[in-house]
């Protein structure tokens, strides 16, 4: 019991030295990180800017290099993985990443502000290669083309971003849709493959209409 008890402390004792540290090189000055979430800033950079929080069982790692940024006033919830995997994971201000998604950095993954991801997303900018008959898919190299999102997109539980996409402001992606090319801006999309199925001004029309309400 007094082992157990001298490892938690220590435990503590490091836990809190590695904050102190990435704090001294202002890698998160002013961010609000749970006692059971995991940095692991290995072999690149984690950039958490001012009133982000990332909850506990929260995982941000560079562990096989690239870099991670987030920017203010984001939160990143409960269970949600965020990769680099080499590559660069870049978030603007004021975006919520909801718990148990997954997000990858790969070829570059970049989100612009105001962004909603909703819960069980997964965004992999990287894809297997499966051309080459003569070899295990897993030896065939990967495509790193990257996904942009920009500002103002809302991604509904469950999506799918697969790689070399761009899915431009404002758009919506409604749940459990598969998204394997661009989405044009302030579109409303879902399906697999996702597809647009109506604009925001003519749903937003639609609604306030006396004769349809």
């Amino acid at each position: 019991m007094n082992q157990e008890r001298h490892l938690r402390i220590l435990a503590r004792r490091i836990y809190r030295r590695l904050r102190s540290r990435l704090k001294g090189h202002h890698l998160w000055p002013d961010a609000e990180i749970g006692a059971h979430a995991t940095l692991i800033a290995d072999e690149g950079p984690i950039i958490l800017g001012n009133n982000t929080n990332v909850a506990d069982l929260a995982v941000l790692s560079t562990e096989f290099g690239g870099e991670i940024s987030i920017g203010e006033r984001c939160e990143i919830h409960r269970g949600a993985l965020l990769l680099s995997y080499g590559g660069r994971i870049e978030i603007g201000n004021e975006c919520s990443v909801n718990p148990y998604c997954v997000l990858y950095g790969h070829g570059g993954l970049k989100i612009g502000n105001g962004v909603r991801i909703a819960a069980h997303s997964v965004i992999i900018p990287a894809n297997h290669r499966f051309d080459d008959e003569t070899l295990p898919i897993r030896k065939q190299p990967l495509t790193k083309k990257g996904i942009v999102i920009e500002d103002d997109v809302w991604i509904g539980a469950g999506v799918r971003i697969l790689d070399g996409v761009v899915i431009h402001e404002g758009a919506i992606i409604g749940s459990g849709a598969v998204v394997t090319k661009n989405v044009p801006p302030f579109t409303i999309n879902a399906g697999v493959p996702s597809r647009v199925i109506g604009h925001r001004k003519a749903a937003a029309l639609h609604a306030t209409d006396p004769q349809t309400a």
